[in-house]
């Protein structure tokens, strides 16, 4: 295996004829399945550079990228409440997923959290321009087809965690 290019959170592999993404430094990353005691599943809606377009996706956020010794319950806390403003009372860990084994090393470690209470408006830091959503579970569906409408895309780790709800 040979890297081929590394930037500062990613690296082209190449490992005989295969070529693959890599997070570099192993960085991981940590998501939120974050539901209210109202039954209200907590979603955030930001623009990727890669898809040229906005998404609604989980609170998520990287492991290991800005702090020293950061773990992923740690990540996952920080970035509920950075991006969607919310603290959790309650954590479970479901487990490590990958994102897409065909063409990335990256993986990410799912949270369930519960106990939730409003601490602030969320939006993210620097320039992440995150626009927290609080939907009803009974309402995801025609929530989901309205911004899909608008041509936003779904992340496809939302659509997985629903069967966790």
């Amino acid at each position: 295996m040979t890297i081929q290019w590394q930037g500062k959170y990613i690296e082209v592999h190449v490992d005989g004829q295969w070529e693959y993404v890599a997070r570099a430094a192993r960085i991981g990353a940590a998501v939120i399945l974050a539901v209210t005691d109202a039954r209200e599943i907590v979603l955030v809606e930001q623009p990727r550079r890669a898809l040229g377009v906005r998404t609604i996706e989980l609170p998520a956020g990287l492991v290991g990228d800005t702090l020293d010794g950061d773990d992923p319950a740690a990540a996952a806390a920080r970035e509920l409440e950075e991006e969607a403003g919310w603290q959790a009372a309650h954590w479970e860990r479901i487990g490590d997923f990958a994102t897409s084994p065909g063409m990335s090393s990256e993986m990410f470690t799912l949270f369930r959290a519960t106990g939730l209470t409003r601490k602030g408006p969320g939006g993210g830091v620097d320039d992440e321009d995150i626009t927290p959503h609080l939907v009803p579970i009974a309402d995801l569906p025609t929530f989901l087809a309205a911004r899909r409408a608008e041509g936003l895309v779904i992340d496809c780790r939302l659509m997985v965690a629903l069967g966790l709800v």
